[in-house]
Protein backbone atom coordinates (compact mmCIF):
# COMPACT_ATOMS: atom_id res chain seq x y z
CA UNK A 1 0.00 0.00 0.00
CA UNK A 2 1.25 3.38 -1.13
CA UNK A 3 2.55 5.91 2.34
CA UNK A 4 1.33 9.25 1.53
CA UNK A 5 2.79 12.27 3.48
CA UNK A 6 0.10 13.17 5.87
CA UNK A 7 -0.99 9.09 6.45
CA UNK A 8 -1.48 8.51 10.50
CA UNK A 9 -0.57 5.42 11.03
CA UNK A 10 -2.20 3.39 14.22
CA UNK A 11 -0.84 0.56 16.55
CA UNK A 12 -2.66 -0.77 19.42
CA UNK A 13 -0.72 -2.23 21.69
CA UNK A 14 -0.42 -6.13 22.53
CA UNK A 15 -1.80 -8.43 24.28
CA UNK A 16 -1.89 -7.93 28.35
CA UNK A 17 -3.88 -9.82 31.22
CA UNK A 18 -6.43 -8.10 31.26
CA UNK A 19 -7.63 -7.20 27.86
CA UNK A 20 -7.51 -11.52 27.74
CA UNK A 21 -10.38 -10.84 30.37
CA UNK A 22 -11.44 -7.40 28.76
CA UNK A 23 -11.06 -5.83 31.63
CA UNK A 24 -10.96 -1.30 31.59
CA UNK A 25 -7.37 -1.10 31.35
CA UNK A 26 -6.79 3.13 31.52
CA UNK A 27 -4.44 4.34 33.61
CA UNK A 28 -2.74 1.23 35.14
CA UNK A 29 0.39 0.47 34.11
CA UNK A 30 0.77 -3.26 33.28
CA UNK A 31 2.91 -5.18 30.90
CA UNK A 32 2.16 -7.43 28.60
CA UNK A 33 2.09 -10.84 28.25
CA UNK A 34 4.78 -13.32 26.54
CA UNK A 35 2.28 -13.31 23.34
CA UNK A 36 1.72 -9.74 23.56
CA UNK A 37 5.12 -8.71 23.09
CA UNK A 38 5.19 -11.83 20.78
CA UNK A 39 2.72 -9.92 18.65
CA UNK A 40 4.23 -6.34 19.17
CA UNK A 41 7.68 -7.94 17.73
CA UNK A 42 5.84 -8.99 14.55
CA UNK A 43 4.92 -5.26 14.17
CA UNK A 44 8.14 -4.45 13.23
CA UNK A 45 8.45 -5.83 9.63
CA UNK A 46 4.85 -4.43 8.34
CA UNK A 47 6.88 -0.71 9.55
CA UNK A 48 10.13 -1.08 8.62
CA UNK A 49 10.08 0.32 5.26
CA UNK A 50 7.54 3.20 6.11
CA UNK A 51 9.75 6.65 6.51
CA UNK A 52 7.90 7.87 9.59
CA UNK A 53 8.59 11.73 10.35
CA UNK A 54 7.72 10.91 13.79
CA UNK A 55 6.58 7.92 16.08
CA UNK A 56 4.58 9.52 19.43
CA UNK A 57 3.52 6.54 21.76
CA UNK A 58 1.76 6.54 24.85
CA UNK A 59 4.11 6.66 28.01
CA UNK A 60 1.71 3.69 29.45
CA UNK A 61 4.33 0.43 29.16
CA UNK A 62 2.07 -1.68 27.40
CA UNK A 63 2.13 0.69 24.55
CA UNK A 64 5.79 2.14 24.65
CA UNK A 65 7.33 -1.71 24.87
CA UNK A 66 4.97 -2.79 21.81
CA UNK A 67 6.58 0.43 19.90
CA UNK A 68 10.27 -0.36 20.85
CA UNK A 69 9.72 -4.41 19.65
CA UNK A 70 7.96 -2.79 17.02
CA UNK A 71 11.03 -0.85 15.96
CA UNK A 72 11.25 2.64 17.16
CA UNK A 73 12.95 2.64 20.89
CA UNK A 74 15.82 4.76 19.41
CA UNK A 75 13.53 7.48 17.57
CA UNK A 76 9.99 7.39 20.13
CA UNK A 77 8.58 9.89 21.47
CA UNK A 78 6.25 9.57 24.68
CA UNK A 79 3.05 11.99 24.53
CA UNK A 80 0.54 11.91 27.72
CA UNK A 81 -2.44 12.73 25.22
CA UNK A 82 -1.86 9.42 24.36
CA UNK A 83 -2.72 7.92 27.65
CA UNK A 84 -5.95 5.95 27.44
CA UNK A 85 -9.26 6.72 28.76
CA UNK A 86 -9.78 7.19 32.30
CA UNK A 87 -12.03 4.81 33.51
CA UNK A 88 -12.45 6.01 37.15
CA UNK A 89 -14.42 3.68 39.28
CA UNK A 90 -14.10 1.44 35.98
CA UNK A 91 -10.94 0.66 36.21
CA UNK A 92 -10.30 -2.90 36.12
CA UNK A 93 -13.89 -3.54 36.13
CA UNK A 94 -15.52 -5.31 32.70
CA UNK A 95 -18.46 -3.88 30.85
CA UNK A 96 -20.86 -6.72 32.04
CA UNK A 97 -19.43 -6.34 35.51
CA UNK A 98 -20.27 -2.23 35.03
CA UNK A 99 -23.98 -3.34 33.91
CA UNK A 100 -25.35 -5.68 36.75
CA UNK A 101 -25.02 -2.10 38.45
CA UNK A 102 -25.92 0.27 35.43
CA UNK A 103 -27.72 -2.43 32.77
CA UNK A 104 -28.12 0.85 30.59
CA UNK A 105 -24.00 2.22 31.19
CA UNK A 106 -22.91 2.96 27.51
CA UNK A 107 -19.30 4.64 28.00
CA UNK A 108 -19.38 6.37 24.67
CA UNK A 109 -22.61 8.19 26.15
CA UNK A 110 -21.91 8.22 29.20
CA UNK A 111 -18.42 8.47 30.10
CA UNK A 112 -16.64 6.96 33.72
CA UNK A 113 -17.97 7.91 37.54
CA UNK A 114 -14.43 9.92 38.74
CA UNK A 115 -12.36 9.41 35.28
CA UNK A 116 -12.96 10.73 31.77
CA UNK A 117 -15.82 11.34 28.97
CA UNK A 118 -15.08 10.56 25.46
CA UNK A 119 -15.33 14.11 24.77
CA UNK A 120 -12.52 14.95 27.15
CA UNK A 121 -10.52 12.15 25.54
CA UNK A 122 -11.46 13.61 22.01
CA UNK A 123 -9.74 17.10 23.60
CA UNK A 124 -6.95 15.12 24.24
CA UNK A 125 -6.38 13.29 20.50
CA UNK A 126 -7.32 16.70 18.40
CA UNK A 127 -3.59 18.03 20.50
CA UNK A 128 -1.89 14.65 18.78
CA UNK A 129 -3.67 15.08 15.59
CA UNK A 130 -2.76 18.64 15.26
CA UNK A 131 0.78 17.94 16.28
CA UNK A 132 0.81 14.81 13.95
CA UNK A 133 -0.48 16.87 11.09
CA UNK A 134 1.92 19.35 11.14
CA UNK A 135 4.89 16.75 10.56
CA UNK A 136 6.66 16.57 7.41
CA UNK A 137 5.74 12.72 6.11
CA UNK A 138 3.92 10.29 7.75
CA UNK A 139 3.22 9.53 11.66
CA UNK A 140 2.74 6.14 13.68
CA UNK A 141 0.64 6.26 16.72
CA UNK A 142 0.96 3.49 19.36
CA UNK A 143 -2.01 3.87 21.66
CA UNK A 144 -4.67 1.51 23.67
CA UNK A 145 -8.24 0.60 22.29
CA UNK A 146 -10.43 3.60 23.19
CA UNK A 147 -8.15 6.20 22.74
CA UNK A 148 -7.74 4.77 18.88
CA UNK A 149 -11.07 4.38 18.21
CA UNK A 150 -11.94 8.03 19.80
CA UNK A 151 -8.83 9.32 17.11
CA UNK A 152 -10.13 8.02 14.31
CA UNK A 153 -13.18 9.84 14.16
CA UNK A 154 -11.98 12.97 15.13
CA UNK A 155 -9.15 12.34 12.82
CA UNK A 156 -11.58 11.77 9.60
CA UNK A 157 -13.76 15.03 10.83
CA UNK A 158 -16.36 12.43 12.77
CA UNK A 159 -18.54 13.14 15.87
CA UNK A 160 -15.82 11.19 18.60
CA UNK A 161 -18.73 8.53 19.34
CA UNK A 162 -18.57 6.93 15.71
CA UNK A 163 -15.74 5.38 17.53
CA UNK A 164 -18.13 2.86 19.07
CA UNK A 165 -17.89 1.46 15.58
CA UNK A 166 -14.28 0.79 15.07
CA UNK A 167 -13.38 -2.09 16.41
CA UNK A 168 -9.34 -2.46 17.64
CA UNK A 169 -7.54 -5.87 18.57
CA UNK A 170 -4.16 -5.63 19.92
CA UNK A 171 -1.52 -5.20 18.09
CA UNK A 172 -3.89 -4.05 14.86
CA UNK A 173 -2.64 -1.57 12.41
CA UNK A 174 -4.81 0.99 10.78
CA UNK A 175 -4.31 4.05 8.59
CA UNK A 176 -5.99 7.30 8.05
CA UNK A 177 -4.96 9.07 5.20
CA UNK A 178 -7.05 11.27 2.51
CA UNK A 179 -8.84 11.27 -1.00
CA UNK A 180 -7.98 14.42 -2.81
CA UNK A 181 -7.98 16.02 0.54
CA UNK A 182 -10.25 14.69 2.84
CA UNK A 183 -9.24 12.90 5.30
CA UNK A 184 -10.07 9.22 4.55
CA UNK A 185 -9.94 5.51 6.22
CA UNK A 186 -7.19 3.39 4.04
CA UNK A 187 -7.46 0.34 6.66
CA UNK A 188 -8.29 -0.74 9.85
CA UNK A 189 -7.81 -3.03 12.33
CA UNK A 190 -5.71 -5.23 9.81
CA UNK A 191 -3.86 -8.40 11.64
CA UNK A 192 -2.16 -9.60 8.82
CA UNK A 193 0.99 -10.07 10.39
CA UNK A 194 0.12 -12.21 12.90
CA UNK A 195 1.05 -15.60 12.56
CA UNK A 196 -2.34 -17.71 12.14
CA UNK A 197 -4.09 -19.98 14.68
Amino acid sequence: MATTPNDLWLVRHGETEWSLTRRHTGRTDIPLTANGERQAATVEPRLRDVDFALVLSSPLQRARRTAELAGFADRLQLDDDLVEVDYGEYEGITTAAIREQRPDWDLWRDGCPGGETIAQTAARVARVIERARAADGPVLIVAHAHLLRTLAPVALGLHPDAGRHLLVDPTSISIIGNERGTPALKLWNDLGHLPEG
